[in-house]
């Protein structure tokens, strides 16, 4: 058996998430489709054999993807350019392969990665635009400064329970976060964080605090009080999944850039 990796993006918008997933909801007759379920029928279509995929991690419902990790084995040797090419060809248009290669069958999807970068997406204008997709339209003005002050408390190896959704049944958490940062590009804020791991829903709540922090000018040691407090209740919001992005996963150099 070979082992493969693949990269893939994805706009997570009208999937429950990456990975698998009961077939029903609860309580509906609505039907669960997930990143999962379409590249695992995508790859048993061309193999012609059932094929299970492990992903690096999960991302939640509505949340995106340019660097998302998956391993799988089959007994065939695969053609990396033409296989990637057939998968393409068949996959939901939400949905793409990047990369193919062929690994070590020591590798693991999950348990060699070493980081995991994602960048949460922000309008920061008074008015929409058409072309703001996968973004959140923020109308108040963000001051990148204070932001970044904010978010240097986060540096570091920390309890991150304040940020942590409470209907897991995951008892982690303890993160190292290696990088926490605002930049504008125009009239666009993006926050990247890299860290170890995340915890549930744990970007969508950081976000959510400092935007509440920066709506109401609160000091950047507020971000710093609410992490020690270890406290849910003393954070913002779960900010909607529509800005998030898992960029990239990392295997090597903890840099933010090379995997």
């Amino acid at each position: 058996m070979q082992r493969y990796l693949l990269v893939l993006e994805y706009i997570g918008t009208r999937y429950m998430g990456s990975q698998k997933q009961p077939e029903k909801m609860p309580n509906t007759s609505k039907t669960v489709v997930t990143i999962q379920d379409e590249v695992e029928k995508a790859i048993s279509t061309l193999t012609k054999t059932k094929t299970k995929t492990i992903f690096s991690g999960r991302t939640d419902a509505g949340v995106h993807a340019k660097g998302q990790t998956a391993h799988f084995e089959s007994e065939l040797e695969l053609n990396p350019s033409k296989f990637v090419n057939s998968l393409n060809g068949i996959l939901p248009n939400d949905i793409s392969v990047k990369e193919l290669k062929k690994v070590e069958k020591t590798f693991h999807a999950q348990k060699s990665a070493k980081a995991r970068h994602y960048r949460y997406a922000i309008a920061n204008r008074t008015q929409r635009s058409a072309w703001d997709a996968n973004c959140l339209l923020v109308r108040y003005p963000l001051d990148i400064k204070r932001m970044n002050k904010a978010l240097s408390y986060l540096i570091g190896e920390h309890d991150f329970t304040s940020f942590k959704k409470v209907r897991t049944s995951n008892p982690a958490k303890i993160c190292n976060m290696y990088k926490a940062e605002a930049t504008r590009e125009g009239d666009f804020v993006y926050i990247d964080f890299i860290a170890d791991r995340f915890l549930y829903n744990m970007i969508r709540l950081i976000v959510g605090t400092l935007l509440v922090m920066e709506r109401n000018s609160l000091a950047p040691e507020t971000l710093k009080e609410i992490l020690e407090a270890r406290d849910i209740t003393k954070a913002g919001s779960t900010i909607s999944p529509e800005g998030l992005t898992l960029v990239e996963v990392i295997y090597n150099n903890i840099n933010g850039e090379s995997k």
